[in-house]
């Protein structure tokens, strides 16, 4: 029983990780423009499909689909900017309107383009088993777990050493005080849907490759994203990267000791939990002041 709960609980920190890839986009584009991206999830989705085709059609490491996706993936995320920027009344509501129409949009793009059926890798490196003493993984999540942390230490980097970085900070924290500054928040607020679009290729193919892919799951990634970041509190990577953990481990533990039918639901109740106890997410307004 212990090496089964320990197994889970491994398990889950890799699952996290990839979680943190997911939701990290979405949370950066929260903390700039106070607003959620419905979309995020059918971006990541997007990126694994392009994954798929090019590993299907150029019959190549699905790796190697990281630059068609960013370039795919980013263009669209300046579309979704571009619209969203236009709304000039009731932002907040009429984002979340515009955004889940848009992935709605995508979704039977998707569907139009590859059909309904389920896709995984074929390539049999990625999912052979990796034996860490006695616990068991495959290649992919590993490799993609250390490259999500990797990536999230080099959003934190740039968050907080460069200038566009700082401005970004400056938008979220006080949008006329930033303008005052000098900084511009339409470019700034255009930066991080093209950071939010790199992360989410990444995530895309990172998905495809330890795992199975069909259209309608980029809803359910959305969910997964909106429920870290609520879990993080706006603007805390670290938080970003703990809240996908927790709910990772959650979700494992779930599906080894109880069903994989209350998987989703153990999700939403943490949810709850966690919005009823601290509003302001695990690391609350010390995190976003940092």
């Amino acid at each position: 029983m212990f090496e089964l709960i320990l197994q889970a609980l491994y398990s889950g920190l890799l699952t996290g990780a990839s979680y943190a890839l997911i939701a990290l986009g979405l949370a950066l584009v929260f903390g700039t423009m106070k607003i959620i991206n419905l979309a995020h999830g059918e971006l990541v989705l997007l990126a694994a499909y392009i994954a798929y085709m090019t590993e299907s059609w150029m019959k190549i490491n699905p790796v190697f689909a990281i630059p068609i996706a960013l370039v795919v993936v980013c263009l669209t995320s300046v579309i979704v900017y571009f619209l969203v920027s236009r709304i000039e009344k009731d932002r907040e509501l009429n984002s979340l309107i515009l955004t889940y129409g848009i992935g709605i949009i995508l979704t039977n793009a998707v569907l139009l383009l590859w059909k309904a059926d389920i896709h995984s890798t074929g390539n049999a490196w990625f999912q052979q088993p990796l034996v860490l003493g006695s616990l068991y993984s495959m290649n992919s999540e590993v490799i993609f777990s250390v490259v999500s942390v990797v990536l999230m230490v080099c959003v934190w980097w740039w968050l907080s050493r460069s200038w566009y970085g700082r401005a970004v900070r400056a938008v979220s924290s006080n949008r006329d005080a930033a303008k005052l500054m000098g900084v511009n928040p339409q470019w700034t607020e255009l930066i991080s849907f093209i950071v939010a679009g790199v992360l989410a290729s990444f995530a895309g193919v990172a998905i495809y490759s330890s795992g199975v892919i069909q259209p309608a799951m980029g809803g359910s990634l959305t969910v997964k994203a909106f429920i870290i970041t609520v879990l993080a509190g706006a603007g805390s990577i670290p938080g970003v990267l703990l809240g996908a953990i927790l709910l990772g481990v959650a979700e494992s533990l779930t599906i080894t000791l109880y069903s994989s039918a209350l998987q989703e639901l153990t999700g939403m109740l943490l949810f709850l939990l966690v919005l009823f106890v601290l509003p302001n997410g695990l690391f609350g307004a010390r995190g976003r002041r940092g």
